[in-house]
């Protein structure tokens, strides 16, 4: 195991604690910093915690936030709750995956900037679809837009108002 991830684990749980009540914020931080939860340092947090593997990775699957993959450093998140569902949003999930080439099967990026997410809703059902990239709405979304709002991320161009 990299020394470098241990000694990352090793200042999450000084940070937090080491009451097995502190897991979720330790797995929390870890997948801030790393942007997924790397089997290397889920083995380690169980020998550090005394906590079966088994335990953490229940917990790691069970809370939809937990990622055992590599993510993007862009996160996009198509809504597809009814109102958006009904407002086609699988084609700008369609357009999105033939824009970064993302083949069925797989949500990230191969140079690990982008991962695109079909998610159960967004709560802003009134501006459907929606599409949520790196915690900012965007309202009333098409294809196209998407296409070009990936773009301009790409370019550096992106400007959130």
């Amino acid at each position: 195991m990299a020394t470098n991830v241990r000694g990352t684990v090793d200042k999450i749980i000084d940070e937090h604690g080491y009451k097995q009540s502190a897991i979720i914020s330790i797995l929390q931080s870890i997948q801030k910093k790393y942007r997924y939860l790397p089997e290397e340092a889920l083995s380690y947090l169980s020998n550090k915690m005394d906590i079966s593997e088994s335990k953490i990775y229940g917990i790691a699957t069970f809370y939809e936030n937990f990622s055992l993959e590599p993510k993007g450093k862009h996160i996009i998140k198509i809504c597809d709750g009814t109102a958006c569902h009904i407002r086609k949003s699988q084609p700008i999930l369609d357009a999105l995956r033939k824009e970064l080439g993302i083949p069925e099967g797989k949500s990230t990026t191969e140079d690990l900037l982008f991962t695109v997410e079909m998610v159960s809703c967004l709560g802003a059902c009134s501006l459907a679809p929606v599409v949520n990239v790196d915690g900012v709405v965007y309202a009333k979304m098409t294809p196209n837009k998407a296409t070009e709002l990936v773009r301009k991320i790409r370019e550096g161009s992106l400007n959130e108002d």
